[in-house]
């Protein structure tokens, strides 16, 4: 999804390695994470020098009782690139 103010929405679920298509993962399960947070998603947009905020208030929408957060990121790209360059951020930080 996209705002009228140029950033794009990163939910966790995006880059969730345990969580299927149909769950929300929009990444392919080998560029996936497990278990990513708003921290690591927010870390890993500021080292590509993007501008990011972390909302970690907001419910994810096709699991609305949750709460996870989310991380609004400047758009520079297309989306499917940037979340797949953010998980592939994230697991070399994990090591």
């Amino acid at each position: 999804m996209s705002g009228k103010d140029g950033r794009w929405v990163i939910w966790p679920a995006s880059i969730d390695a345990e969580r299927s298509r149909s769950q929300g993962r929009s990444v392919s399960r080998r560029d996936a994470v497990e278990k990513p947070t708003v921290d690591e998603i927010l870390v890993a947009a500021l080292e590509m020098g993007l501008q990011a905020e972390a909302e970690r208030d907001k419910h994810y929408p096709k699991e609305w009782w949750e709460k996870p957060g989310r991380v609004r990121v400047q758009k520079k790209g297309p989306k499917a690139a940037m979340v797949k360059e953010i998980a592939t951020r994230i697991r070399k930080r994990r090591g």
